[in-house]
């Protein structure tokens, strides 16, 4: 009997090619990751180097001055600052709900032809230009809300003091608010939000959610108890995504408030800023030193919105949605 001898297989010449593949698609993919990297760098460096007189000339009152008269030094983003992030928090407010119950629907409920169909509007949404938005809701949402916004300081402007709106008699006193602006915005920032949310439901164990039903639960106690827990990191990952794209909306709250230099401390009352509306409508009237300013408010922008995303990815990374993607 003839003994038989192991011996290591040896790699033939097929077997190597898809490892070359995989080097050159990896080493694509490294290189596409450091252009990013590169270009996100360069975009601070350009901001700093031609904001740097404003900044040096301000000092750190550019992010405590709420006034800007950069012709007598006295500017900043602090009024800017917060309008900017009260219009961000509204719109999250909008958007948060309708992203969850959307994208809950679409993975769970929806059959699958109509599935398809709410994805692709989804995504059509998220092709609509901000100034649609920003008309639709100057033309049409405004004068509706305007109700809402006086029943809202009606009877909650006593318990919450931020929700009393002055010469509440006068239906111009509500329109062009931060209110309104926000919940543009948040309609905005829905499918960006939805699709993170939704591409994270549709990750959950298909044996969790089995084991769920097997022993008795309703559709909906599955989704609470399996779903919406293995998709926290990406609710919260999605709400900090869009939260930073609402920080950086320009036309639809160019279109919608009506600017002033002050701290947004009435959301339902005329009168709000943001940064980046700001610097739409003052890039072409500023001076030397303003125009700097201008660009020292973007760089303040920019780093609020890398901030934002940076720490919603980190959500997302820790959470065990995002230990699955990786």
């Amino acid at each position: 009997m003839t003994a038989v001898v192991d011996r290591p297989l040896e790699r033939t010449s097929t077997e190597s090619v898809p490892l070359a593949d995989e080097r050159a698609f990896r080493a694509v993919v490294r290189g596409c990751a450091i252009v990013t990297l590169l270009l996100m760098g360069l975009i601070a460096l350009f901001l700093l180097l031609r904001s740097w007189p404003a900044l040096h000339r301000a000092g750190f009152s550019f992010l405590t001055e709420k006034r800007w008269l950069p012709d007598v030094n006295h500017f900043g983003v602090a009024a800017l600052l917060s309008g900017t992030v009260v219009i961000g928090c509204i719109a999250l407010l909008v958007a948060v709900p309708l992203a969850l119950g959307a994208s809950l629907f679409i993975n769970e409920y929806a059959p699958r032809r109509l599935r398809r169909l709410l994805v692709s509007m989804i995504d059509l949404m998220a092709a609509v230009p901000s100034i649609v938005y920003g008309l639709w809701g100057f033309f049409f949402l405004q004068p509706r809300m305007i109700g809402l916004s006086r029943w809202l300081s009606a009877h909650l402007g006593g318990v919450l003091p931020f929700l009393h709106v002055h010469d509440a008699d006068t239906p111009s006193s509500f329109t062009s608010s931060a209110f309104i602006a926000g919940t543009v915005v948040g309609i905005v920032v829905v499918p960006t939000v939805t699709s993170v949310m939704r591409e994270v439901f549709s990750q959950a164990p298909v044996a969790e959610r089995e084991a769920a039903l097997a022993l008795g639960s309703t559709k909906w106690g599955m989704i609470r108890t399996v779903v919406i827990p293995f998709g926290r990191g990406g609710i919260i990952g999605g709400s900090m995504l869009g939260l930073g794209r609402a920080l950086g909306e320009t036309i639809a709250v160019y279109l919608i408030i009506s600017p002033i230099l002050d701290y947004t401390t009435h959301p339902l009352q005329s009168g709000s800023n943001t940064i980046a509306a700001f610097i739409a409508s003052r890039s072409t009237e500023s001076s030397s030193i303003g125009l700097a300013g201008l660009l020292g408010a973007g760089l303040v922008l920019f780093l609020l919105t890398l901030l934002v995303n940076s720490i919603a990815a980190v959500i997302v990374a820790r959470s065990r949605s995002g230990a699955v993607t990786e």
